[in-house]
C-alpha cells in the first residue's frame, strides 16, 4: 500500500498555505505543456521562459530535509524563477541558524534569474512568506554568469540548478571554486532533460572533476552530485 509522505516542513500553517497554493498553479501550469514539448530541443527553452514552472513539491521536500541533514547555511540557487523553492531553502537554513544558536547575517540564499517580471512575483511571495525567509535571501537579477562572478561566500553547501539547460555547467563552473568536501549539487529533470544537460552529466561523471553521482527516481529525475574535492 502507498503511503503519502508527511510534510517535512516547519512553518506556519500560513507559509504552508502558500506553499501548497504556489504548487497548485505550478501544476496547473505544467498540466498544459504537452510531453512533446518536453522532447523538442528546438524552441523548448523559449517556451518555458516566462511559465511557472516550480520545482515538484516532493523534490522541495527532499532538498530542505537534505539541508537539514548537513546543517547547510549557504545555498545558491540557479534559476529561482518565481522563488518557490526560494521559500524551502530560506525555511530550511534559517532552521539550521536557529539550532546552532547563530543569527541570519551567518546564512544566506543566493537566488539568481534573469527574467526581470519574475524576480518581481518572487519578492512579492517572499514577502508573504515573511521576514524569517525574506531576510536570508540576496536576489541576484541578471545574467548569473555576471552576478554570480563576484561575493560569494567561501563555503557554499549546496548549489541547486534548476535553469535554462545550457547555463547550468558554466554556473557549476563558477560556484565550484567556493564548494567544499560534502557539498551537494542538485539538478532538477536531470532525466527528462538529459540531452540539454549532456555536457553538464559528461562533466560530473568525469572522475577527474570529483563528483560523485546519483539519480533520484523523482518526476523526469533528480540529480544529486556530492564533490568530493578540497579535502
Amino acid at each position: 500500500m502507498s503511503v503519502r509522505s508527511p510534510n517535512p516542513v516547519i512553518a506556519s500553517p500560513r507559509v504552508l498555505d502558500l506553499l501548497d497554493h504556489l504548487h497548485g498553479l505550478s501544476t496547473f501550469q505544467e498540466a498544459q505543456i504537452t510531453s512533446e514539448s518536453y522532447r523538442q530541443k528546438d524552441g523548448f527553452d523559449d517556451l518555458m521562459r516566462d511559465k511557472f514552472i516550480a520545482l515538484d513539491q516532493d523534490k522541495c521536500w527532499f532538498v530542505y530535509q537534505l539541508l537539514l541533514s548537513n546543517r547547510s547555511r549557504y545555498v545558491v540557487e540557479a534559476g529561482t524563477s518565481f522563488g518557490v523553492s526560494t521559500i524551502y531553502l530560506s525555511l530550511a537554513v534559517s532552521q539550521n541558524l536557529k539550532s546552532l544558536g547563530l543569527d541570519a547575517s551567518q546564512g544566506k540564499i543566493i537566488a539568481t534569474e534573469n527574467e526581470a517580471t519574475k524576480a518581481i512575483r518572487a519578492k512579492e511571495w517572499w514577502n508573504q512568506a515573511g521576514k524569517d525567509v525574506e531576510e536570508l535571501i540576496d536576489l541576484r537579477q541578471g545574467d548569473l554568469r555576471e552576478t554570480l562572478k563576484t561575493h560569494l561566500p567561501e563555503k557554499i553547501d549546496l548549489l541547486l540548478l534548476d535553469i535554462w539547460c545550457p547555463l547550468a555547467l558554466p554556473t557549476l563552473q563558477l560556484v565550484q571554486p567556493n564548494l567544499h568536501s560534502g557539498s551537494v549539487v542538485i539538478i532538477d529533470n536531470i532525466v527528462g532533460s538529459a540531452d540539454r544537460y549532456k555536457d553538464l552529466i559528461e562533466y560530473l561523471r568525469d572522475g577527474k572533476n570529483d563528483f560523485r553521482n546519483l539519480t533520484i527516481p523523482y518526476n523526469k529525475g533528480l540529480g544529486m552530485s556530492v564533490y568530493m574535492g578540497k579535502r
